[in-house]
Order: structure tokens, then sequence, then C-alpha cells
């Protein structure tokens, strides 16, 4: 275990999370997967094991400051001090139009999809600073582009995400620490299983928490031509792909134009 390479990941029992711990298992990683759904994690750690892979698991409230950087040192401890890669997985999505969703869970979602990032981050760094060429993997969303009708407090923190991850990849670069961002569109879990919004009517809910994983392993790998041009965000799928290309170049009335057809408004 000490000299393997060592990955710590948020919100890890199923979906994304869960895939991407699997992924990085097959890879020789010693892979640190926390949640706060303990029976996930216990089925999880199994897979692993099958794999004859290495797994820390542990209960895991990102919110919680104090316990991230609790869980965060006992995981480096047990990795034999390293940790190569941080993902900052951890999320929920609120869908429906923005007065009708209850003001205490869109709170919360905030709390989930900005604070527990910046927790992670934090308690994260002096352990990622010691690990040469170390990696920091925050799941943004092709929702940061513009701003989505029906998800619009979920957007809203994805964009804090976007320019959290800009911010840092610059700050930390001096530290031999990348800081990038992957960007789905939906993606098939239980996160989405009950959503219906315009946009997923229009788009569809095409890729699965493996194309995500699989994206993720790539990324932290990073090509030469990606590590050349310093790449911060990494689009998921060709969908997410193509707009986010579009918004590079379109003007802002016709991006809110495509975007207010694509959410049927």
């Amino acid at each position: 275990m000490v000299n393997s390479r060592a990955v710590f990941i948020t919100g890890a029992a199923a979906g994304i999370g869960r895939a991407t711990a699997l992924a990085f298992a097959k890879r020789g990683y010693t892979v640190g997967a926390y949640d706060i759904d303990d029976a996930g994690l216990a089925t999880l750690a199994d897979e692993i094991n099958a794999l004859h892979g290495t797994a820390v698991t542990g209960h895991l409230d990102v919110t919680d400051s104090d316990e991230m950087a609790s869980r965060i040192n006992e995981f480096v401890e047990s990795a034999g001090g390293r940790l190569d890669v941080l993902i900052n997985n951890a999320g929920i999505l609120l869908a429906g139009q923005f007065e009708k969703i209850e003001l205490a869970r869109q709170l919360k979602q905030i709390d989930i999809n900005t604070k527990g990032v910046v927790n992670g981050t934090y308690a994260a760094f002096p352990y990622l600073r010691k690990t040469p060429g170390a990696v920091v993997v925050n799941l943004a969303s092709a929702s940061a582009i513009y701003g989505q009708a029906e998800l619009a407090t979920y957007s809203a923190s994805k964009f804090f995400v976007r320019g959290f991850t800009e911010a840092l990849d610059i700050e930390w670069s001096g530290h031999d620490i990348r800081v990038i961002a992957m960007w789905p569109l939906y993606v098939q879990t239980a996160m989405t299983s009950n959503i219906s919004t315009g946009t997923t009517q229009s788009l569809g809910v095409n890729l699965t928490a493996d194309d995500v994983a699989d994206a993720i392993v790539a990324a932290t790998a990073g090509s030469p031509l990606r590590k050349a041009l310093h790449q911060v965000h990494f689009p998921v799928g060709t969908q997410s792909k193509a707009l986010t290309l579009g918004s590079r170049f379109s003007p802002a009335w016709l991006t809110r134009a495509i975007n207010k057809r694509l959410a049927q408004h």
C-alpha cells in the first residue's frame, strides 16, 4: 500500500464516485472512498477487494470541515503519506422551477456542491503539495456553460466550481498541482432517475457513470498535448464537447437563445 498511488474520492458510494473508485482500483491505486452511505461503501469495498485492490472507506459529510480534515489525514496516513489525486465528486441535483423548490433544500444543495469542494481542497493541500504531480479533480457540469432553466441553483453551484478550479489551477501550479474540472452533461445515475426538465427532454440522459469515470482517469493521467496546453476543463461526451465549443464562438444573445430553446421555455 505504501508504494502505490493514492486517490481520495468524496461521494464514492454510488454513481460517478463509485465507478471512479473502481476505475482507479483497477489501475493499482490505493482508493479512499468516502460518503454518508455506509452500506454503499461496504459493498464498494467488497468489489475493490475482489479486484485485489486496496480500499479505505469511511463516513464523510463533505459540509463538515472538521470531519473532512480528519478523514483526509487518516487516509493519507494509511496510504503511506501520498495523495496523488483528490476527487471532489460529492453533489446533489435539484430540478424544477426555482420558486417551487423548498429554500432549505436549495441551500443544502449549495452547501454540498460548493462548500464540499472548498473543504476537501483546503484539507488536502498539505498532502497534495508533498506528492509530486498531484491532481485535484472537481466535478463541474455542462450546466456551467450557461445558467440552466429548472436547474438554477444547481447550475450556479457549478459556476462556482468552474471559477474555483480556474483560480486554484493558476495559484497551485507553482506547487506542481494541477486543478481540473470535468464537464459531463446528464449522467445515468440515481441523481437523474426522477428528473424531467426541458433539457433532459431535448438532449436525453446519455452518459453512463463509467463514461465519466474513464474520462476522469484519462484527464488525471494527462496527455502530453493537454499538459502542454495546460487544459483545465474537460467536457465529457459528444454533446458536452459540442456545447462547450459552441459557447466559445457564439455571442451571448445566441447562447441564451440556444439554451432557452433547449430548455423549451
